[in-house]
């Protein structure tokens, strides 16, 4: 169900590696990576997901509201974030020469998407 949703991100901008829809606690619903994938989607996802609870955190002590997106870029590899809601987020990773504008464009048009298959 997610795995469609996942696919057309990857397939959908250029130097698209992966997209998994993960739990904050760093467990993954789902995921699907593409040709050319030297990183495990899931793995970034796990590593990352203390950073993002950290950078989540940090956003509401500061009363800037609820962060939505992050982007973090790499030598080897772009990964960009999207919080789904309070459990879920998606991280989408790239190529380091991938379109992380147009990444993060699709991770945002695919997290109502993936907030409307959770009910």
């Amino acid at each position: 169900m997610f795995k469609d949703i996942l696919k057309e991100m990857v397939d959908g901008v250029e130097g698209g590696l992966g997209a998994v829809l993960m739990e904050f606690d760093g467990i993954a619903v789902d995921r699907h990576e593409g040709k050319g994938a030297t990183f495990s989607v899931e793995t970034v996802g796990m590593e990352y997901s203390v950073v993002l609870k950290e950078i989540l955190k940090a956003a509401e002590l500061l009363k800037a509201g609820k962060a939505e997106d992050l982007a973090i870029k790499s030598e080897n590899l772009n990964a960009v974030f999207r919080v789904v809601n309070d459990q879920y987020f998606i991280v989408l990773t790239l190529s380091p020469t991938g379109n992380v504008g147009k990444g993060r464009f699709l991770l945002r048009l695919a997290a109502p998407k993936v907030r409307a298959e959770l009910g």
